[in-house]
């Protein structure tokens, strides 16, 4: 027995031209929003609410980030700025100050030991013959013999 499974159910449908009814509705409340600040504000007050409401539109409608909707990122930020939020933190007493000092103790090696020190130089003479020693091209010619 078969079933029809429904594909493509991320894609909203078109109602109104190639916008969907969300995106509908973003425009045109920005555009009736846009249009009573426009009516109520005199022009030099209004150009700017205008510029906003028109920008903030258009985001909601069209623009995604991350593949979400501008919407859900908006909601996001509004629970976060708007939520109670929980900080925790080590308290102190008001008189006291609690510092403490780090003193690292020099292990030395133990007497009659004695332990060569490898300079910077020594270092790099000794991995560029291991290296040298060890690579590819010189274990192909020790198995050559050559």
């Amino acid at each position: 027995m078969q079933f029809q499974l429904p594909q493509f159910i991320e894609v909203e449908d078109t109602i109104f031209g190639p916008l969907t009814f969300k995106q509908f509705l973003y425009l045109a409340g920005g555009a009736g929003l846009a249009f009573i600040c426009y009516v109520y504000l005199p022009i030099y007050l209004a150009i700017f609410p205008i510029i906003g409401v028109i920008a903030l539109s258009t985001l909601l409608a069209f623009y995604k980030y991350n593949g979400r909707n501008f919407v859900y990122i908006v909601e996001s930020a509004t629970k976060f700025f708007f939520s109670s939020k929980l900080y925790l933190w080590k308290q102190t007493l008001a008189g006291e100050s609690k510092r403490t000092v780090v003193v690292k103790e020099e292990k030395s090696a133990p007497e009659g030991i004695n332990l060569p020190r490898l300079s910077a130089s020594k270092l790099k003479d000794l991995t560029w013959s291991l290296d040298v020693q060890n690579s590819p091209e010189a274990e192909q010619q020790n198995n050559y013999g050559t």
